[in-house]
């Protein structure tokens, strides 16, 4: 095991963010991994549905003028604020990401407000799992 270098683990984020991959995004993710979402009750656990809700948030949030205003980093975690805008609605968010020693992400936490952001992203998170879910079959 080595120890993780948060400096690194964030430009690894943005360069995924930068240019979104499912590979990508898989190479980053622990095996058993927890996924926190904002609108849904329970902790939606392991790699293979954090993977889908994270690809899905990449297409919701896809041309929405996504940007991180500011990070703070420790050892095991980043905290990235974020700001978006989509349909005309300005969203403001914070990816809280835990990662283990190796680096590798073991919690993905999202916050977002305001209230009517929270409603929106909630249909359109939905639209997003379905239509994936439907592609898969």
């Amino acid at each position: 095991m080595t120890q993780s270098n948060p400096q690194a683990l964030v430009k690894k984020w943005h360069a995924y963010m930068d240019a979104p991959s499912a590979q990508a995004l898989d190479d980053m993710l622990h095996e058993n991994c927890t996924f926190i979402s904002p609108v849904v009750f329970t902790p939606q656990k392991g790699k293979a549905i954090t993977l889908q809700y994270l690809l899905a948030a990449g297409h919701v949030f896809d041309d929405s003028k996504f940007t991180y205003k500011k990070e703070t980093l420790t050892d095991d975690r980043m905290v990235l604020e974020f700001e978006a805008e989509i349909d005309g609605k300005y969203i403001n968010g914070v990816d809280i990401i835990d990662f283990d020693a190796d680096g590798l992400i073991t919690e993905f936490k999202v916050m977002v407000r305001p209230l009517q952001a929270v409603n929106m992203l909630w249909e359109k998170m939905g639209a997003q799992l379905e239509a994936a879910k439907g592609a898969s079959r």
